[in-house]
């Protein structure tokens, strides 16, 4: 079997930004919600998904914010889009999709967590990661968990190919370029090809010589990146700590609770009612039956 990890956060922003705004009967702003649903009906239907789960930042902030002041927070998010954060949730669920409302912990270790635990099941043929996240491709090994993104399937020789590293240096990588989106800065003066370079050859931030005449690999500006890592090594491994995701979360959820049964036909009509839109019925290829007692 494939298992489907979704990244609802990513979803939803994506829903935010392209879809046209939409008033629910309430006058609540519904237009992102209501396209995320269309969003995930069409994952389902193109990927023939079986089983699934879906993460969500359902606050912003997280335990990273208590390690990190510049980290990623709520500050500047429209809050139309903020307000219909609950909603994509409760449409997920509708869609009987598992949903994980993250407080404490971030979307991507929900997906992280989740995609450790099923690709150690036998029964699990692939884990597919629906996000274009960075960060999750510190997550990918082999061809058994990837990152899927439109067209684009990244397996672990993908991830050396984009980026010049393995997985496991993703959060290393992430630590000297930055990553705007989580309010990582990195190191300055450093890119993805002089991080992709180094780390490639050495792995780890820590195996990186001090005294950059000794680079085996030629960087550009060698001697002055030598010289901002040798003087930001201590907030550089704070970004990589922040970078790297948590496989620990406690979700309750094993591979058999992931399977998709159908939709809550209950559950559609009321979120529909709430979305002002009747046709994403219509568009629902299977219903979930009642349990026999």
């Amino acid at each position: 079997m494939r298992v489907h990890l979704i990244d609802g956060t990513f979803e939803l922003f994506r829903a935010w930004f392209g879809a046209p705004k939409a008033r629910g009967r309430d006058g609540q702003e519904v237009g992102a919600a209501r396209a995320l649903a269309g969003q995930l009906l069409r994952h389902q239907r193109e990927e023939q998904i079986t089983h699934v789960g879906v993460a969500f930042d359902h606050v912003i902030e997280s335990f990273r914010n208590g390690l990190f002041d510049g980290y990623k927070t709520s500050d500047g998010v429209d809050p139309d889009l903020l307000a219909q954060f609950e909603l994509a949730e409760d449409v997920t669920r509708a869609l009987g999709f598992v949903t994980w409302p993250m407080v404490e912990f971030e979307a991507d270790d929900a997906l992280a967590t989740a995609a450790a635990r099923c690709a150690a099941d036998p029964r699990v043929t692939q884990v597919r990661l629906m996000s274009p996240d960075k960060d999750l491709a510190q997550c990918v090994r082999g061809t058994r968990v990837v990152a899927v993104w439109k067209d684009r399937v990244l397996d672990e020789d993908g991830v050396r190919a984009r980026y010049g590293i393995a997985p496991g240096s993703i959060p290393d990588f992430l630590a000297l370029v930055g990553d705007d989106a989580d309010g990582i800065p990195g190191l300055p003066g450093f890119g993805e090809r002089s991080a992709g370079a180094l780390l490639g050859a050495y792995g780890t931030l820590e195996e990186i010589p001090g005294d950059a005449a000794e680079w085996r690999v030629a960087v550009r500006g060698a001697a002055r990146l030598g010289a901002t890592l040798g003087a930001q090594r201590k907030e550089a491994r704070l970004y990589r700590t922040l970078a790297v995701l948590r496989t620990d979360v406690p979700l309750a959820e094993d591979v058999d609770a992931l399977e998709w049964r159908g939709a809550d036909r209950a559950a559609m009509e009321r979120v529909c009612a709430r979305l002002g839109d009747g046709r994403l019925i219509e568009r629902v290829s299977r219903w979930a039956v009642p349990l026999e007692r």
